[in-house]
């Protein structure tokens, strides 16, 4: 007999690759549609939402606590060359907004970084604690500096941000903990 499991029921794919499987905190919401593979760490209470690919095949992924990955984000890394023999881990902090459809790959971001909409964070690059990349921007190679705000394609410095800015974002953190939990309990991913 097999059992189905909740994550069968929502076409949630969490699978081993090169004998690494994914880590994921009990209280972290996983929502339908997701694609989790290989060597990836998700902390407690962060929140990956619907159709998005964290894919951690060729290095590893970390995910920290109350950090959200928004609505069809990729998130993947980059393997080992000869360039670059250590290649490029993704790693991602505590309480990080990441907005839907944005595309992370080999990068660094602090805690409480902010990835806008569609944004591309690329191979090198790290955004450091309350530093924001805005919507639609492509970010490469580069270092956002804290509470720095970075625009374009490429991406280039535009403002600081202000206290407002930075306690604005982390009430979006804490609305996103507080709907994941919501999510979680309507599609019966709740114990």
């Amino acid at each position: 007999m097999t059992v189905e499991t909740a994550a069968d029921r929502h076409n949630i794919t969490i699978a081993s690759i090169h004998g690494k499987a994914p880590r994921i905190h009990s209280s972290a919401f996983i929502a339908p549609g997701c694609r989790i593979i290989g060597d990836v760490e998700i902390g407690p209470d962060a929140s990956v939402w619907y159709n998005c690919v964290i894919r951690a095949d060729v290095h590893r992924i970390v995910i920290g606590a109350r950090t959200n990955i928004q609505d069809g984000t990729v998130v993947h890394c980059d393997s080992p060359k000869p360039s670059r023999p250590e290649g490029y881990a993704t790693i991602i902090g505590e309480d990080v907004l990441i907005g839907h459809m944005a595309m992370l790959h080999g990068c660094t971001l602090e805690d409480r970084a902010f990835v806008g909409l569609g944004a591309i964070v690329m191979d090198g690059s790290h955004i450091e604690s309350d530093g924001m990349l805005a919507a639609g921007s492509q970010l490469t190679g580069k270092r956002i500096a804290s509470r720095q705000l970075w625009m374009g394609r490429p991406a280039k410095y535009v403002r600081d941000l202000d206290d407002a800015a930075v306690a604005a974002n982390q009430a979006g953190v804490r609305g996103y903990v507080i709907n994941a939990g919501l999510h979680a309990e309507a599609l019966g991913l709740k114990g």
